[in-house]
């Protein structure tokens, strides 16, 4: 009894043995594509830009208070129309948006009533400190001194590139009724940094305000963006510029991210403040981006040298197959760990090719997915050309005639047709027969006929 319970021990810990081993394995293998933190932001949403794949959201289509990301529209409007005349331009500040702003506490570059500004000091004014008035004098400007003019504007344009969840009330963001989701601040961040100017005042740690009629001398403004300040603790050299909001005891924050060639947007709204950490939206970004680097790469899914998959080919005596390759290598955003290995390919291609074919035709399809998420989709090539054997050609169509379908039906017709012709005439002939067979009755004279031969 005591050997049979050890051998069956021994069994079990060999089975043991052998299976941790590969378990193990197997998730070393497995890559994680999910943060291995938490995310304490109410909504978030990370985008790769060269392939716009999406490798991080939460509760991106939530509408939320956008605070001074309402800037980003404000920022779009002036450079969608004076972009070549930043420095052409100057305005006065109106005295009634003093009075709007007057006791909000709010973020300021210190541009007094009154005083004039170039567009492009107006645009670093915004962009930087996050300054309210800034906002408002361009405004103000743009709509011939009608405040509820310029943010109809901000909303048409932002119905017109795509934004579904945002709506604005003022050109600043202090009113709360300024509200926007992760995705649409993503949309606007992508329209904002296409403009030259924005992306190289982004960047900028400080700028230095011009003297004028209210300021004896230049001054400095600083950025709250101190993902750009290498002398700050949240500086990431990949960072290139962004824009933060607040109005609570939260923070947002929406910028672009470029390293290796590889080019992120982010937001992060809502990120709760604490005692430790007074702009937990950049922490939370620097985290986020951290992250997607460190996981993700832009590579090929696919190798155009070599070949995808072989399909048979008939009527050539050359050879009886084609290597097909892909058309395009199909960059996209892989993990690092496993990469294109992690794909699965789905082929749309026919059950055989048939000659002639030349090197470069178009055969067929195959789509890319990884984790049931589509990658996309390329052309299928033939890797060479192959000549049609007339030969085969021709005996392989008239084996096509004689078992196709058509043809067994005009069988079926023809001995139908056969059938009935015989039994036609055979009736025909029945009734022939039977005429002939029949005996001719004898004719009787009338009574009338003797007497008139007697008569005679």
């Amino acid at each position: 009894m005591k050997q049979f319970l050890s051998a069956c021990l021994a069994v079990l810990l060999l089975a043991v043995l052998l299976v941790l081993p590969a378990a193990a394995e197997e998730t070393a293998d497995a890559p994680n594509l999910t943060p291995g933190f938490s995310v304490t932001a109410e909504a978030a949403y990370v985008a790769n830009t060269d392939t716009g794949l999406v490798v991080y959201e939460k509760n991106s289509e939530t509408p939320m208070a956008a605070a001074s990301l309402t800037k980003l529209m404000t920022m779009i409007l002036m450079l969608e129309s004076y972009q070549d005349q930043l420095d052409t331009i100057s305005i006065t500040a109106p005295g009634y948006i003093y009075d709007y702003l007057y006791g909000k506490n709010a973020s300021t570059a210190d541009i007094w009533k009154d005083e004039t500004h170039t567009l492009r000091s107006l645009l670093y004014a915004m962009l930087l400190p996050s300054a309210n008035e800034a906002a408002y004098i361009v405004a103000d400007y743009m709509s011939g001194s009608s405040i509820d003019n310029f943010v109809a504007m901000m909303n048409d344009e932002a119905a017109r590139i795509g934004c579904t969840g945002t709506t604005f009330t003022d050109p600043c963001g202090l009113d709360p009724g300024n509200v926007t989701t992760a995705r649409d601040a993503y949309l606007l961040v992508r329209v904002a940094m296409g403009y030259d100017a924005f992306a190289q005042a982004a960047g900028e740690e400080s700028y230095q305000m011009p003297a004028s009629t209210k300021h004896d001398s230049p001054y400095t403004i600083l950025t709250s963006d101190k993902l750009v300040s290498p002398s700050s603790n949240y500086y990431r050299s990949y960072t290139k510029g962004g824009k933060t909001g607040s109005l609570d005891d939260w923070q947002n924050f929406a910028g672009w991210h470029t390293q290796d060639g590889e080019t992120y947007v982010s937001v992060v709204l809502h990120s709760p403040k604490t005692d430790e950490d007074p702009r937990p939206a950049l922490t939370e970004t620097a985290e986020l981006m951290d992250w997607a680097f460190a996981t993700f790469t832009v590579t090929a899914a696919l190798d155009t040298t070599q070949p995808i998959t072989e399909l048979p080919i008939v009527y050539s005596s050359q050879t009886d197959t084609v290597m097909i390759y892909p058309a395009d290598d199909m960059q996209t955003l892989l993990p690092r760990q496993g990469g294109a290995e992690l794909t699965e390919k789905t082929f749309n291609v026919p059950e055989h090719l048939s000659a002639p074919i030349k090197q470069g035709d178009v055969v067929g399809t195959v789509t890319v997915t990884m984790q049931g998420e589509t990658v996309g989709t390329v052309d299928l090539l033939a890797g060479s050309s192959v000549d049609r054997n007339e030969l085969l050609y021709t005996m392989a169509k008239v084996k096509a005639f004689f078992s196709s379908t058509y043809f067994k039906v005009v069988v079926v017709l023809c001995i139908i047709a056969a059938v009935v012709y015989a039994v036609l005439w055979v009736y025909v002939m029945l009734l022939t027969v039977r005429r002939v067979e029949q005996p001719t009755p004898k004719r009787k004279n009338k009574p009338n006929d003797w007497n008139k031969g007697n008569t005679a």
